[in-house]
């Protein structure tokens, strides 16, 4: 037994041999100091330098000019008392003269009334602005910019006030689609003149053209639907027209 104590003592004595060392994959940890916040100065000087070396992200291609290309900003020049880009003033306040009223509500005349191809009858732009003449004379009525323009790849809209005698009356967007981007001068002014006809029906301005049975009535005594034939292609499809005008190129009556 004294023997036996002797070998176990002299093998606990002795170095593990290199065969029984199992090789083990650890972790390495680093020391971080936990000053300023539990982050070290190195690390704070790292992350400023990866700040200062790192490109700014740069705005991506306008493929269309952007509001601020394309409008000019409002400023209010002196002595003007309303900003018109968002002032409210006057709106609901009296009413118009009677006179200014029978002007604005009265019918609409059938030879103004003009049809699209598709059936939807309409007013052209300039007639509004000739009721909006007579009733308040020339500069006594304007269209106000409400904000900037919207610009997408193919329509153009914007937000505009009608202010008559120096008081708020309505507010519409007008909207107007258009193929190139040099047509966009033209296509802003169609923008305004569709707001113009929008702010027009509350004054009630040619209101007819929104009432289902005076449509119904006005289609069955002045229009027409006819057969129609594209003179390239040959093909045919019906087309609306007023009963005493003829088709527009490129098609024609069959």
């Amino acid at each position: 037994m004294q023997a036996l104590g002797h070998l176990r003592r002299a093998l606990i004595k002795q170095p593990l041999q290199s065969q029984w060392v199992r090789a083990v994959s650890t972790t390495r940890y680093v020391k971080v100091n936990n000053t300023n916040n539990g982050v070290s100065k190195d690390k704070k000087a790292e992350e400023k330098e990866i700040n200062v070396t790192t490109p700014s992200v740069t705005a991506q291609v306008e493929h269309f000019p952007t509001t601020t290309q394309f409008d000019a900003p409002v400023d209010l020049k002196d002595g003007e008392q309303q900003n018109w880009s968002s002032s409210f003033y006057g709106l609901s306040t009296e009413r118009f003269p009677k006179d200014v009223s029978n002007i604005l509500l009265e019918p609409i005349n059938a030879e103004d009334i003009e049809i699209k191809p598709d059936g939807m009858i309409y007013l052209p732009e300039i007639k509004y602005r000739r009721i909006l003449n007579r009733a308040f004379g020339p500069g006594g009525w304007g269209l106000a910019p409400r904000g900037e323009h919207t610009i997408s790849p193919k329509n153009i809209s914007r937000e505009y006030a009608l202010i008559c005698s120096g008081r708020f009356v309505s507010q519409a967007r007008g909207e107007q689609d258009f193929f190139d981007i040099s047509g966009l001068p033209t296509a802003s002014e169609g923008c305004k003149s569709n707001a113009l006809m929008r702010c027009c029906k509350d004054l009630g301005v040619a209101s007819e053209l929104w009432d289902p049975t005076f449509i119904r009535k006005f289609k069955k005594k002045y229009c027409v639907e006819v057969w129609a034939e594209h003179v390239t292609t040959k093909k045919k499809k019906k087309l609306w027209k007023k009963k005493d005008d003829t088709l527009e190129y490129p098609y024609k009556e069959v």
